[in-house]
């Protein structure tokens, strides 16, 4: 599990560490904060890492590998033409440096670059071995749609789209879990599936919704079902297992406050079954309903990690702390409580 993450003039943080927590992290902040980029960032490192061992077939990392790796990765999942477009503009000559640290590792892996830099990276330091099961990362929109044919295309052709998205598609099509796996599954797989009123199907290269009352395309369900859905087919399929990693970047788009409720249980409940998470949100809704959560005696005790972004004119600072108190002031949350209270002075005086 990913214990440290150090980034020095990455995009728009000058210097910022996040220690996070075995179980959730919380990254919040306003839009352009630079949420997504620490999503990002840590995803990219746990995914090369746990996927170099198969990808390189070398029993341990090499620096060769490391450096052409982690900068295709990087360059794929935020999209960038050149590495050198990650190091933060205002920073005229400091090199970008990225640490990251496991905790069941000694050791680091740490790699650098400059605004120069357009095909590898300079590692710093190797780790000694290889990290963890393969994370997943899913995106603000829901990707049971666009799902047929998806990976051919990424693959073949040049789309919009970033790597996170045909890395979460490519795991969407595996296999569903049997014997033990399934009943490991079980228990998150059915509160999901009684808020579904069904359960996810693939057929002949597409997703289908199966209720009592027939089968229904996945286009056709409505996007924030759609979410919910495809976090239960990762589930189902074993690509959520112990020991992996999970990425959620708002999780709570387009999701109304019912079926929000139902994903922080989920988010926490994956937390239980020794999945670390990693969220990015501004809304107020979600953090609240994990912050009830967590007090209750069902996740008294889960390990949490709270992180607020906040801007200025020497990058992004962050607060973090145990708790959503220990974040400092978010302008997002802030108004969504104005709101609130300008509505029962609407009230009042009506």
């Amino acid at each position: 599990m990913l214990a440290k993450l150090h980034l020095k003039n990455l995009t728009v943080f000058a210097d910022a560490e996040f220690q996070f927590a075995s179980g959730l992290n919380v990254v919040v902040g306003e839009n352009g904060a630079g949420k997504t980029h620490v999503l990002k960032a840590a995803y990219t490192i746990a995914e090369v890492m746990a996927r170099g061992k198969k990808k390189s077939s070398f029993s341990m990392p090499t620096k060769s590998y490391l450096e052409e790796g982690i900068a295709i990765k990087l360059r794929n999942v935020f999209r960038a033409d050149a590495i050198g477009n990650l190091a933060r503009k205002q920073a005229s000559k400091g090199r970008c440096e990225v640490t990251a640290i496991f905790d069941s590792k000694p050791d680091r892996i740490a790699f650098s670059f400059n605004k120069s830099s357009s095909g590898v990276v300079a590692i710093e330091s190797c780790p000694a071995d290889w990290e963890g099961e393969p994370p997943v990362y899913i995106p603000t929109r829901e990707l049971l749609s666009i799902y047929p044919g998806f990976v051919s295309l990424y693959d073949n052709s040049e789309i919009p789209f970033e790597e996170t998205y045909r890395d979460t598609c490519s795991l969407l099509e595996a296999p569903l879990a049997k014997g033990p796996r399934l009943n490991k599954v079980k228990k998150l797989l059915e509160p999901l599936e009684k808020q579904l009123g069904g359960k996810v199907i693939i057929e002949n290269g597409r997703f289908f919704l199966e209720t009592k009352n027939g089968k229904h395309e996945a286009h056709l369900v409505a996007e924030g079902m759609r979410k919910l859905a495809m976090i239960a087919q990762l589930i189902a399929n074993g690509s959520l297992r112990e020991s992996s990693s999970l990425f959620g970047d708002e999780p709570e788009a387009n999701l109304n406050p019912k079926v929000i409720k139902r994903v922080a249980q989920t988010i926490l409940q994956l937390c239980q079954s020794k999945i670390q998470v990693f969220v990015a949100s501004h809304s107020l809704f979600l953090l609240r309903e994990l912050g009830i959560l967590l007090q209750n005696r069902e996740f008294q005790g889960l390990p949490a990690r709270f992180f607020g972004l906040h801007p200025g004119e020497q990058g992004v600072t962050v607060q973090q702390g145990e708790t959503v108190d220990d974040i400092g002031k978010i302008d997002a949350l802030d108004e969504e409580l104005n709101q609130s209270d300008r509505y029962m002075e609407t009230e009042a005086h009506s």
